[in-house]
């Protein structure tokens, strides 16, 4: 019995229609595959593209968050009279998530004086190199920090104390130019500085003056302090935990705690560097975050329907061709009911015969919908997105789960097929 179920398998195998059998479940699974590669790669893709926007974190004084509300209007009595410790800055890259630190840089805003017109002066760092103990060639400040920066001349370097550059609208209302020399004042200090770039775009910055933060730090008498720091870090969106985390930290159990602190929010990235360095708190960009959450969970959904409707569709196309493979076979299938074969037996012989056909056309089909999710990705992000093996294997399931269903939607007419109705002709 058993040599003979083989045999009729191997012998359905051979049938004319198995070539659209596994052209379906290919072309299935390689949607499926393709599908579900970019679902489970696109966070860190969605990721790298926001980060080109600028920081998800920012650290201030810890001064910074004591609010008061009064008539409505939230005031900060403190801020401005509080600064955090620049030798204490690279514990930024010492948190536990300290390799989702792509870059950040510290801040120092005074008002003064550029040839007696008044103007905004931010010191900070360009491209610096602050010699970490783990990664001693790590550079960062606002080049890595804000990609979309465009400067006409250079960026100032980080061990010349007297170079700047100017926003662009600065530069236009009060004509300076690269290679200009002016002089800062802040209060009675005063500093000869050379303009060395012209900041275009910008925003804010763009009517600012743009310094060394050791000239400003002089200026201002704030030696090694600085206002705030922006930090831009990979992260992977928002769920129920970490927006329960934000809401109440105190909330969440052991076990809830310990997958948030280990898993990389901006919540708990900024919770660690909190907690890492001395006097500070940190915050998230909720509008960076945010839109990443959502843009991630709106391009997960809309896969996740294009999978389903695939599955959905190729099931019924299957049903189809098997429908029509009973049709052609009923002569053979009415005789071996006549011979005493039961309806399992019989089932059973097409569901194996489509499951080998499912598995066969379902690895090659998730391996073509491998390529085609790098092509979509390399479109998409100028970068191939990442390989899950994890998708590999939903895919050829799905394969399988196809030929399955679609055995079993053409039960019917395996059951409803009488031997005498098809030696007769009916």
């Amino acid at each position: 019995m058993k040599n003979m179920f083989l045999l009729m398998v191997k012998k359905s195998l051979t049938h004319s229609k198995n070539f659209l059998m596994f052209l379906t479940i290919f072309l299935s699974t390689a949607l499926i595959a393709c599908m579900l590669n970019i679902t489970l790669n696109i966070g860190n893709k969605v990721a790298n593209e926001l980060r080109s926007y600028g920081s998800n974190i920012v650290m201030l004084p810890k001064s910074s968050s004591l609010n008061i509300e009064i008539s409505g209007r939230n005031f900060m009595p403190l801020a401005n009279e509080d600064y955090l410790n620049e030798n204490d800055l690279h514990l930024i890259k010492e948190i536990f998530w300290q390799n989702n630190i792509l870059a950040f840089a510290p801040f120092l805003e005074i008002s003064g004086f550029i040839n007696n017109e008044k103007v905004q002066i931010t010191g900070t760092y360009f491209d610096k190199n602050i010699k970490l103990a783990d990664d001693p060639t790590f550079k960062t400040g606002v080049i890595n920090l804000y990609p979309f920066w465009f400067v006409n001349g250079l960026f100032p370097n980080d061990e010349k104390i007297d170079e700047i550059m100017v926003g662009e609208k600065l530069a236009n209302r009060l004509k300076l130019n690269v290679g200009d020399n002016v002089v800062l004042n802040f209060g009675q200090n005063r500093e000869n500085a050379k303009i060395v770039g012209i900041l275009k775009g910008g925003d804010d910055a763009s009517g600012k003056v743009i310094a060394n933060l050791k000239l400003v730090q002089k200026l201002s008498n704030k030696e090694n302090l600085y206002g705030k720091a922006e930090i831009s870090a990979m992260t992977i969106p928002e769920n129920d935990l970490s927006v329960k985390a934000r809401r109440n930290l105190d909330s969440l159990d052991s076990l809830e705690y310990d997958t948030w602190y280990c898993s990389a929010y901006a919540g708990s990235i900024a919770y660690q560097i909190e907690d890492s360095v001395p006097g500070s708190i940190a915050k998230v960009v909720l509008s960076v975050s945010g839109v990443q959450s959502e843009i991630t969970k709106k391009i997960q959904n809309l896969m996740s329907i294009v999978t389903i409707l695939a599955l959905i569709i190729s099931a019924l196309c299957i049903t189809s061709l098997t429908n029509g493979e009973i049709l052609i076979r009923k002569k053979e299938i009415g005789l071996l009911k006549a011979l005493g074969a039961k309806n399992i037996f019989i089932f059973l012989e097409f569901c194996c015969k489509n499951v080998i056909i499912g598995i066969i056309s379902g690895i090659f089909g998730a391996l073509f919908g491998y390529l085609l999710s790098f092509v979509i990705g390399y479109k998409l992000f100028a970068d191939f997105i990442g390989v899950s093996f994890t998708a590999f294997v939903l895919s050829v399931i799905f394969g399988i789960l196809i030929c399955i269903l679609g055995s079993i939607f053409a039960l019917k007419n395996i059951l409803n097929l009488l031997p005498a109705e098809v030696f007769y002709g009916k």
